[in-house]
């Protein structure tokens, strides 16, 4: 790929004591970072994000999140590199001679190119390092039921989430609140630490600490086995694995011989919920204007559902159009 020439107007050019940042980064938790660096005088020089791919029902070839902001804030050298491991793509990264590297939502890189940048390489991670290394940090921390999580910035290295931190900021966790919503404003909270990070790593004075390997916890990729709800488990812990798959990819159980997706919940107390005796997990307790099902210890409303083939809505809408019976089994037995 070629890199466009800096034009007469850009500060790299007018001047040379400009930081020289890329960016890198693909989906929409990237932006706000991406945002905030061009709002905050600091405009990457380059951003590096996915390849455009085949998107939505009409297959149409779609740029990433990311590739979208640059262009509207009028970064003209973007790099889409098919292979991060590629020769091509380290020389393309050392020509641009950044001083700084800001990696968010991105792919896992190779040492010849993070250790291109003059100044260092960072990552923005979505826990508070060493809890939480790996792909879906924000999901395992909610399903674990934990009240806090928070953002960490720290220096790449060979190892995966394992460089030295530069920043760490923390932010709480609603007991209702879902993946998607925490996901939203860590994306805000991240930005602002980008920034800072930026800031901290330019002025020269600043200081790492190691993470203690000792405290670290894995946060791997989301598989389906892990989406499949088990009503055996307590209501508590079938709560959290709920929000902490919504929306996507969605905890789902099987309803009358269809899939369904359980979107948002709360837990209910068993008293009241039957004559005192035990009620097999996974059974439909109430029908009315809620749907509440039996767990292994206190009861389960739910609140968004979602059957295959159909949109998501609230409960009070699926059961207009759908039968549920009280005593109506969910699930495989238990």
């Amino acid at each position: 790929m070629i890199i466009p020439q800096a034009s007469s107007l850009d500060p790299q050019k007018t001047n040379p004591d400009f930081p020289r940042i890329v960016f890198m980064g693909t989906p929409d938790f990237a932006v706000p970072s991406l945002k905030a660096l061009v709002e905050s005088g600091l405009k990457p020089i380059a951003v590096v994000t996915g390849p455009d791919k085949e998107r939505g029902r009409g297959r149409k070839l779609s740029a990433t999140a990311v590739k979208d902001a640059a262009t509207s804030y009028g970064i003209t050298t973007i790099l889409q590199p098919e292979d991060v491991k590629s020769t091509s793509f380290a020389e393309e990264i050392i020509r641009l001679k950044p001083d700084i590297i800001v990696v968010v939502a991105f792919r896992i890189l190779p040492q010849n190119v993070f250790s291109a940048a003059k100044l260092g390489t960072f990552n923005l991670h979505g826990s508070l390092l060493p809890k939480y290394r790996g792909a879906a940090p924000i999901n395992r921390a909610i399903m674990a039921g934990d009240k806090e999580t928070g953002v960490t910035t720290f220096l790449l290295q060979q190892k995966v989430d394992t460089g030295d931190v530069l920043i760490k900021r923390s932010m709480s966790i609603g007991e209702n609140e879902t993946a998607g919503e925490v996901h939203d404003r860590m994306s805000v909270l991240g930005a602002e630490v980008v920034v800072e990070t930026v800031k901290m790593i330019l002025s020269g004075n600043y200081s790492t600490a190691a993470q203690d390997d000792r405290e670290a916890s894995p946060a791997p990729k989301i598989f389906r086995e892990d989406c499949q709800i088990q009503w055996s488990r307590s209501s508590e812990d079938i709560h959290n694995q709920i929000r902490g798959l919504s929306p996507y990819p969605g905890a789902y159980t099987s309803m009358g011989g269809k899939q369904i997706k359980i979107l948002k919940s709360t837990t209910r107390s068993s008293t009241g919920s039957s004559t005192g005796t035990f009620v097999t997990p996974g059974t439909v307790t109430e029908n009315d204007s809620s749907l509440v099902v039996a767990c292994g210890t206190d009861r389960l409303e739910l609140q968004i559902v979602q059957l295959e083939g159909k949109k998501a809505m609230p409960v009070i809408d699926f059961l207009r159009g759908n039968s549920v019976d009280v005593g109506m089994h969910l699930g495989d037995a238990q």
